[in-house]
Protein backbone atom coordinates (compact mmCIF):
# COMPACT_ATOMS: atom_id res chain seq x y z
CA UNK A 1 0.00 0.00 0.00
CA UNK A 2 1.32 3.41 -1.24
CA UNK A 3 1.38 6.06 1.74
CA UNK A 4 2.93 9.68 1.40
CA UNK A 5 2.83 11.63 4.70
CA UNK A 6 3.08 15.26 4.52
CA UNK A 7 4.58 17.42 7.78
CA UNK A 8 6.12 21.01 8.03
CA UNK A 9 3.23 23.21 7.14
CA UNK A 10 2.34 25.79 9.32
CA UNK A 11 2.20 30.06 9.58
CA UNK A 12 4.40 32.56 9.41
CA UNK A 13 4.93 35.99 8.05
CA UNK A 14 5.35 37.14 4.72
CA UNK A 15 9.28 36.75 3.99
CA UNK A 16 9.35 33.77 6.12
CA UNK A 17 10.79 30.36 5.06
CA UNK A 18 8.62 26.50 5.71
CA UNK A 19 10.07 23.20 5.12
CA UNK A 20 7.75 20.87 3.70
CA UNK A 21 8.69 17.01 4.02
CA UNK A 22 6.57 13.98 2.69
CA UNK A 23 7.61 10.47 3.73
CA UNK A 24 6.99 7.72 1.00
CA UNK A 25 6.50 4.39 1.62
CA UNK A 26 4.82 1.17 -0.58
CA UNK A 27 5.98 3.08 -4.25
CA UNK A 28 7.67 1.60 -6.33
CA UNK A 29 7.43 3.89 -9.37
CA UNK A 30 6.00 1.31 -12.13
CA UNK A 31 4.14 3.24 -13.51
CA UNK A 32 6.12 5.93 -14.69
CA UNK A 33 4.91 8.87 -12.66
CA UNK A 34 6.40 11.75 -11.39
CA UNK A 35 6.73 13.17 -7.63
CA UNK A 36 6.39 16.48 -6.28
CA UNK A 37 4.14 18.95 -4.63
CA UNK A 38 0.27 20.19 -5.72
CA UNK A 39 -1.14 22.58 -3.82
CA UNK A 40 -5.08 24.04 -3.30
CA UNK A 41 -6.39 27.29 -1.90
CA UNK A 42 -10.20 27.46 -0.65
CA UNK A 43 -12.28 27.33 -3.73
CA UNK A 44 -9.15 27.34 -6.62
CA UNK A 45 -7.84 25.11 -8.41
CA UNK A 46 -5.30 21.94 -7.98
CA UNK A 47 -2.09 23.60 -8.86
CA UNK A 48 0.91 22.13 -9.81
CA UNK A 49 3.67 23.41 -7.71
CA UNK A 50 6.99 21.70 -8.28
CA UNK A 51 8.35 18.20 -9.65
CA UNK A 52 10.99 15.62 -9.67
CA UNK A 53 11.56 13.27 -12.68
CA UNK A 54 12.50 9.24 -11.76
CA UNK A 55 15.86 10.42 -12.62
CA UNK A 56 15.89 13.31 -11.36
CA UNK A 57 15.36 16.47 -13.61
CA UNK A 58 13.52 18.79 -11.16
CA UNK A 59 10.44 21.52 -12.59
CA UNK A 60 9.00 24.02 -10.98
CA UNK A 61 5.80 26.88 -11.92
CA UNK A 62 6.98 30.10 -12.44
CA UNK A 63 5.49 32.28 -9.72
CA UNK A 64 7.71 29.73 -7.19
CA UNK A 65 11.15 29.93 -8.98
CA UNK A 66 14.26 31.10 -7.35
CA UNK A 67 12.07 30.77 -4.02
CA UNK A 68 10.90 27.32 -3.47
CA UNK A 69 13.57 24.11 -3.41
CA UNK A 70 12.55 20.75 -4.15
CA UNK A 71 14.91 17.52 -3.22
CA UNK A 72 15.07 14.50 -2.54
CA UNK A 73 16.50 12.07 0.09
CA UNK A 74 16.26 8.23 -1.26
CA UNK A 75 18.08 6.89 1.37
CA UNK A 76 15.27 8.20 4.00
CA UNK A 77 12.70 8.25 1.62
CA UNK A 78 11.65 11.68 1.99
CA UNK A 79 10.63 14.42 -0.67
CA UNK A 80 11.01 18.05 0.64
CA UNK A 81 9.86 21.45 -0.27
CA UNK A 82 11.93 24.06 0.82
CA UNK A 83 10.04 27.43 0.66
CA UNK A 84 11.39 30.95 1.24
CA UNK A 85 10.25 34.59 1.19
CA UNK A 86 6.65 33.14 1.05
CA UNK A 87 4.11 35.36 0.09
CA UNK A 88 0.33 35.40 1.20
CA UNK A 89 -0.51 33.96 -2.36
CA UNK A 90 1.14 30.99 -1.72
CA UNK A 91 -1.30 30.29 1.33
CA UNK A 92 -2.85 26.46 0.58
CA UNK A 93 -3.01 23.13 1.39
CA UNK A 94 0.10 21.84 0.09
CA UNK A 95 -0.23 18.15 -1.48
CA UNK A 96 2.58 15.65 -1.79
CA UNK A 97 1.74 13.36 -4.55
CA UNK A 98 3.26 11.06 -7.58
CA UNK A 99 0.77 11.40 -10.70
CA UNK A 100 1.15 12.08 -13.84
CA UNK A 101 3.98 14.41 -15.07
CA UNK A 102 2.53 16.47 -17.40
CA UNK A 103 0.08 17.60 -14.50
CA UNK A 104 2.94 19.39 -12.17
CA UNK A 105 2.80 22.23 -14.82
CA UNK A 106 -0.28 22.16 -15.83
CA UNK A 107 -2.55 21.17 -12.80
CA UNK A 108 -5.68 19.20 -12.63
CA UNK A 109 -8.18 22.26 -12.34
CA UNK A 110 -10.87 22.64 -9.86
CA UNK A 111 -10.60 19.08 -8.86
CA UNK A 112 -9.96 17.54 -5.17
CA UNK A 113 -7.21 15.39 -5.14
CA UNK A 114 -9.33 12.09 -4.70
CA UNK A 115 -10.25 13.39 -7.71
CA UNK A 116 -6.57 13.01 -9.29
CA UNK A 117 -4.58 10.09 -10.73
CA UNK A 118 -1.58 8.75 -8.85
CA UNK A 119 -1.08 8.72 -5.17
CA UNK A 120 -1.51 11.20 -3.24
CA UNK A 121 -0.94 12.68 1.00
CA UNK A 122 -3.43 14.18 3.22
CA UNK A 123 -2.39 17.44 2.70
CA UNK A 124 -0.44 19.77 5.19
CA UNK A 125 -1.14 23.97 5.73
CA UNK A 126 0.55 26.28 5.04
CA UNK A 127 -0.71 29.85 5.74
CA UNK A 128 1.12 33.07 4.87
CA UNK A 129 -0.09 36.80 6.41
CA UNK A 130 0.80 39.47 5.33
Amino acid sequence: QVQLVESGGGSVQAGGSLRLSCVVSGYTDIDGYCMGWFRQAPGEELDGVASITSSGAISYIDSVKDRFTLSRDNAKATLYLQMNNLRPEDTAIYYCAATLCWTFAHGYGPVSRESASGHWGQGTQVTVSS
